[in-house]
């Protein structure tokens, strides 16, 4: 089947079982327990995990990327609506690249790209490395006290590594 079809196929289906899910909301208010608050962050849960099935129904697994990225949000938008821990945004948002580089993990794993693959487990690792070092000095969790400058000095000795490598290489 040619891939515009497919995609037809694809969005068609994902379309009626999204209907059909919003339908027995409508119908059934209580469906799935989802009750007040939380249902809008449920909601973008939702819409990520439908950009993620629509790449793989369709055949374009680079729609992992947005689909992880929209996940995400929602799930820290989940989190910090049962927690009303909002400030949490000041270190929070570093974890955005790395819902992106799942996305790439997923894409690569998806295409036999190893590039995607280890580009995505490198940006993971960079947006944890912010995460810590943001939220020690924004309130958040203290993952490393004192010691997250420890952090910058291993991504730099990484970096330098990485350079003399290529450099061999090249």
């Amino acid at each position: 089947m040619e891939r515009s079809r497919r995609s037809a196929l694809g969005v068609g289906i994902l379309l009626i079982v999204l209907g059909l899910f919003l339908l027995a909301r409508q119908i059934f208010p209580e469906f799935l327990g989802w009750h007040g608050p939380l249902i809008w962050p449920m909601s973008v849960i939702g819409f990520g995990v439908f950009l993620l099935l629509l790449g793989l129904v369709t055949g374009n697994p680079g729609l992992a990327v947005p689909g992880c990225i929209v996940g995400g949000i929602g799930a820290l938008l989940y989190w910090q609506n049962l927690t009303d821990r909002w400030d949490s945004w000041a270190y929070v948002w570093t974890l955005i690249p790395g819902f992106a580089g799942v996305g790439s993990v997923i894409e690569g794993l998806l295409t036999g790209r190893l590039q995607k693959v280890t580009g995505g487990g490198w940006t993971i690792l960079i947006s944890l490395v912010l995460f810590a070092i943001f939220s020690s000095l924004l309130g958040g969790p203290q993952l490393l006290g004192v010691f997250w400058p420890v952090l910058l000095i291993l991504l730099g000795l990484i970096a330098l590594a990485r350079y003399f490598i290529w450099s061999q290489r090249g």
